[in-house]
């Protein structure tokens, strides 16, 4: 009988800038009476990345430009909000009212180039923007995680992300350390022994998709899930190979 295991303990505080994420998990499975074994992949949510990072951005800081102001009348923001998507993009794709689809600095294609201001205290409105370099920051949560404790884990940070064909956002990795983003099944046999021809499986995304469903999408306040039993080759990934290349992107 195959099986995985997704939990996602209590007990992680309201996140900070400078907090030490590493050590916030290992307290809080502590207080599950839970502990990290080998292979264990350790997904984190977004948000408490960025804000650990410092990447809240008081919007009374922020100068719309001229591109700003025009983009904001058309689709109905607040300019501000839009001058830090730009700052954040490398192209516009498609903009209308209520929504601006880009492509992020980092190759992402999504809504708003993940600027965000849900699950921010409002007391100084502000926004959210993705962390500078997802896959550094899940290497050194990584690395601060096995040193603490010794288990070989992965971990996935992870942000709800549409998608061009399907209705509804669904957990998405966009940072990797210790665990591949794309797994080749090509040339693996199907039951009746023929050679795969083209599945490469997207685990990093489907590990997401399922702690996901345990971390909650609203105010649950469960931003990190352990997921245990998902088979994976031990190499470094990253998120970047889960990005289509323009040329083979059938959607631009």
């Amino acid at each position: 009988m195959a099986s995985l295991h997704v939990m996602a303990p209590a007990g992680i505080p309201r996140v900070r800038e400078g907090d030490d994420l590493a050590g916030q998990i290992l307290t809080a499975l502590g207080a599950s009476a839970e502990r990290l074994v080998a292979d264990d992949v350790v997904v984190i949510a977004q948000k408490i990345v960025s804000k650990a990072e410092g990447r809240c951005v008081a919007l009374a800081s922020v100068r719309p430009s001229a591109q700003a102001l025009e983009l904001a009348e058309r689709c109905g923001r607040d300019p501000r909000l839009v001058e830090l998507i730009l700052g954040e993009s490398t192209a516009v794709v498609r903009a209308t009212p209520g929504v601006i689809i880009v492509e992020h600095r980092l190759g992402l294609v999504l809504a708003n180039a993940g600027v965000d201001q849900s699950n921010i205290d409002p007391a100084e409105p502000s926004a959210l923007l993705l962390p500078r370099d997802p896959d550094a920051s899940a290497r050194r949560i990584r690395q601060a995680l096995v040193q603490a404790t010794g288990a070989e884990v992965a971990v996935v940070i992870i942000d709800s992300i549409g998608r061009a064909w399907r209705n509804g956002t669904i957990g998405t990795a966009i940072g990797i350390a210790g665990a591949p983003g794309l797994v080749d099944l090509r040339r693996q046999p199907d039951l009746y022994g023929r050679p795969l021809q083209s599945t490469e499986l997207g685990w990093a995304d489907e590990v997401a998709a399922a702690a996901s469903l345990v971390m909650g999408q609203a105010g649950e306040g469960r931003p990190v899930a352990i997921v245990r039993g998902a088979p994976y080759p031990r190499r470094e990934g990253s998120m970047r190979e889960l990005l289509r290349s323009r040329d083979l992107d059938l959607f631009r």
